[in-house]
């Protein structure tokens, strides 16, 4: 207990003197004593949640404290919030975001991935609600979504209906954003999947809150980058879990035929479609043989003259089917039927089938090659965008077929999805559009590379180009996982969302304190917490 006493007083040591702020020590104090909380100064725990996913910056919190529990997150959010001048808090998952969003610089990131079970508290099973229609499983804000996809399948052979194409994150990051795949067409994102949440406001006051109770907090929270509380408790709609998939692909030349095809195939119900639509676009032949290795190593590797293609880009639908025991007599069946309909390149459809579990994490599968090659911990200057549907044409001409060249340095999707599936009370912004597309720049900057095009500086040349390329062409896309460096751009971001997203923030974190890293209000301490950080002309 003396060591624990000696650690806080040191925290509290730190950022009074380097920061400047009035802390209440006693509180912090009581906190240690009362709570077991645990801080960290550990240089290696401060470095670790100093860098994201991105890897573009390094921002220092003063401190690192992983919860045991619900009350641990309600008492520092409230010693913050309760000081004169606050300090800093921000929830880190598991450290994925791509331009600092989850930093605390000079305060205390809140390390979200140590789940209250690891000290003793007990899982929510699923449960099923008449209510609701459905089965559903209340989860840790920090919890992978891995785990809970193991978790509920092993109790009840059920799963989430909404995912993200990557499992290694967390629910509460996901759903502070939107959470997004190739089954969005038809569940929405998952933010359209959960029921209910267990919020910590700004003001360290625990709410819960559904679509009638709290609403506008529930959907201020869902997508809401943070702002406004931190999610400790998420109800997740779930459903029966098919036992395999049948996961095809297929290669287009003829940019038209492709969208138009994506089109239709999320138009249709019912169980005649696909289960799954995503796709990507190809910019280099090697890239060819690289997307098949998912599925089989060729002996003969294709080749674009093979294909009688006449441009530099081909374009991938990948769409999947899922199946059980009792219907795997017929999928053969019902795949050809939609793929019938499809005006793909002549001999390119490539099949497998796997079980669920593995089509759906598929993407760890890759993560292990590029992390034992050294090339997962690179900087990532990812640029996501949704693009309406009436614009995707003018934008594949101006980016697939100009700005993008031969060597990627990292997969570039594009898959559509439905407007309606969205709703519109969420702090998510989309494209005013029935149907608008994810294209997503997921390029890795490889250190020490030979090759120009695979640096930081050339890859965040051209992230600036495509946006104003799109700018210029009157292209109004929006940014998933936005970052913009004024509150003018923040403001037409959010557009006419944006007067609600400034009252919530008044309402539900008023000092300023949480997720300063997406640098959307000014810091805590300054004159107002609600000025722009830096203006824009």
């Amino acid at each position: 207990m003396a060591q624990k006493i000696v650690v806080l007083l040191f925290v509290i040591y730190r950022l009074i003197t380097t920061v400047g702020l009035t802390v209440k020590s006693a509180e912090l104090l009581q906190l240690g004593e009362d709570r077991g909380t645990q801080f960290s100064l550990d240089p290696s725990d401060i470095a670790r949640d100093s860098i994201d996913f991105g890897g573009l910056s390094q921002i220092e919190p003063m401190a690192v404290m992983q919860p045991s529990s619900t009350s641990d997150v309600v008492s520092v959010i409230s010693s913050a919030y309760n000081s004169a001048q606050g300090f800093p808090v921000s929830a880190r998952g598991h450290g994925h975001s791509i331009n600092g969003q989850a930093a605390a610089p000079g305060g205390v990131v809140i390390d979200m991935s140590h789940s209250p079970a690891a000290n003793g508290a007990s899982k929510s099973v699923p449960v099923y609600s008449s209510t609701l229609g459905g089965h559903y499983v209340d989860v840790w804000g920090g919890e992978l979504w891995i785990d809970v996809l193991n978790w509920t399948l092993e109790h009840g052979g059920l799963a989430p209906r909404s995912w993200t194409d990557y499992l290694y994150l967390s629910v509460g990051g996901t759903l502070s954003n939107a959470g997004i795949s190739g089954q969005a067409f038809h569940h929405g994102p998952q933010i359209s999947n959960v029921y209910e949440l267990d919020v910590v406001t700004g003001k360290g006051e625990l709410v819960t809150c559904t679509e009638k109770e709290n609403q506008e907090l529930f959907y201020g929270v869902l997508g809401g980058l943070g702002q406004f509380g931190i999610i400790t408790r998420a109800r997740i709609a779930l459903e029966r879990a098919p036992k395999r998939v049948r996961w095809i692909r297929v290669l287009y030349s003829d940019f038209t035929d492709f969208t138009r095809d994506q089109e239709r195939m999320i138009s249709l119900h019912g169980s005649e479609r696909f289960d799954y639509v995503e796709g990507f676009v190809i910019t280099d032949e090697s890239l060819i043989n690289n997307w098949r290795s998912s599925f089989f190593s060729p002996r003969n590797p294709i080749k674009f003259s093979s294909l009688g293609v006449h441009g530099k880009v081909l374009y991938c639908l990948e769409v999947t089917k899922n199946y059980n025991d009792s219907t795997a007599g017929t999928v053969d069946q019902e795949v050809e039927a939609l793929l019938k309909e499809l005006k793909f390149i002549p001999g390119t459809i490539f099949t497998t089938d796997l079980p669920y579990i593995d089509f759906l994490d598929r993407v760890h599968k890759a993560e292990l090659k590029l992390r034992a090659k050294g090339l997962w911990e690179v900087p990532h200057p990812w640029l996501n965008l949704f693009v309406p549907a009436s614009k995707i044409e003018d934008f594949d001409r101006g980016v697939f077929n100009n700005i993008l060249d031969n060597s990627t340095s990292g997969p570039v999707l594009i898959y559509p999805m439905n407007k309606h599936k969205w709703d519109e009370r969420s702090s998510v912004v989309t494209p005013d559009e029935d149907v608008f597309y994810l294209v997503a720049f997921l390029r890795s900057a490889v250190p020490d590379s030979t090759e120009p095009s695979q640096t930081l500086e050339y890859l965040m040349q051209q992230n600036e180009r495509i946006l104003e390329f799109c700018a210029g062409s009157g292209i109004e896309v929006k940014q998933y996982l936005p970052h913009y460096e004024t509150q003018g751009e923040w403001a037409r971001h959010f557009g006419p969302k944006w007067d609600r997203f400034v009252k919530l923030k008044s309402v539900f974190d008023p000092k300023s304190i949480l997720a300063v890293g997406q640098r959307i209000f000014e810091p805590i301490g300054a004159h107002s917490s609600l000025m722009p950080l830096r203006e824009s002309s």
